[in-house]
């Protein structure tokens, strides 16, 4: 998931953007205020002006506990885990991958999926890593940090010899624009790139704001062999030892589902079946 978020093998920690780091219960939590840990220039997920899903999402849960809602701000890279939960600053964190093995996670709130993003007056129709036509347009792949670490979609390209037509863009970017990651959208609305493959949550939101329209297909299958996957389930972490918390947030996650999915709705947020067959040929 992640910027670069939530990366599970890399991803949605990655397309979030959130660090590998150690995470423990250094500090305990507020009694009278959810302390949240976030991006201050991640739309659609966060902003500092409160604008993503994910502030919409935690005034939701710190309504139900009776609680207002304060923000730690710290940019979505390396060590923001160290900086923020871990530093006793904040105690949650939300979108975080199920699979994010450094804090305690709720049950997901959504599942979520890489998509092919084109232009809809493109004749391509792309719904898998083996289609042929990836060999021969110019693919465009969200890479994590400074050092390029590849995404499973950069994976699943590299491991079909698809490299020469590739062509990154980091989920961090220029962090003096408005939302970096939305970058790479962007690129195929202005057809420098014929096809995007990027996180579904900010492909969606960034898709249905596009002058051009644009057009989002989910990857198939959901899991690429021997195992990569393309699919996450998205949950709100805190620390270590924190169960009698998490148990708190896991009740207002599920008594507010119906209101979570709205919103999501109301942000273009791809969601997925735990199963998607694959397409019959």
């Amino acid at each position: 998931m992640s910027s670069g978020f939530r990366s599970f093998a890399l991803v949605a920690v990655t397309v979030a953007g959130v660090a590998l780091v150690a995470v423990s219960a250094t500090a305990g939590r507020s009694e009278h205020a959810l302390r949240i840990c976030s991006d201050p220039n991640n739309l659609p997920f966060s902003n500092q002006r409160l604008q993503g899903f994910e502030n919409r999402i935690a005034d939701l849960i710190a309504k139900d506990l009776n609680e207002k809602v304060e923000y730690t701000w710290w940019a979505q890279r390396r060590g923001f885990i160290r900086n923020t939960l871990k530093a006793g600053s904040c105690d949650v964190i939300m979108g975080v991958p199920t699979g994010m093995d450094m804090v305690l996670k709720t049950a997901p709130y959504y599942r979520s999926t890489y998509v092919f993003v084109t232009r809809r007056d493109n004749p391509l129709d792309i719904r898998s890593f083996d289609d042929d036509a990836l060999k021969h347009v110019r693919v465009g792949v969200q890479l994590i940090g400074d050092d390029g670490q590849n995404t499973p979609p950069a994976h699943a390209l590299s491991n079909r010899g698809i490299i020469q037509n590739v062509k990154g863009y980091t989920v961090y970017g220029d962090y003096s624009t408005n939302s970096p990651p939305s970058k790479i959208i962007d690129a195929v609305a202005r057809r420098e790139i014929d096809v995007a493959v990027a996180w579904g949550p900010m492909a969606g939101y960034w898709a249905s704001r596009s002058p051009v329209p644009l057009k989002l297909v989910p990857v198939q299958p959901q899991i690429d062999v021997p195992f990569l996957p393309f699919v996450f389930d998205i949950a709100v972490g805190v620390r270590r030892g924190d169960s009698t918390f998490r148990a708190s947030l896991d009740s207002v996650l599920l008594k507010r589902r119906p209101e979570i999915q709205r919103i999501l709705d109301e942000y273009n947020i791809p969601r997925v079946s735990t199963v998607t067959r694959r397409r019959s040929s």
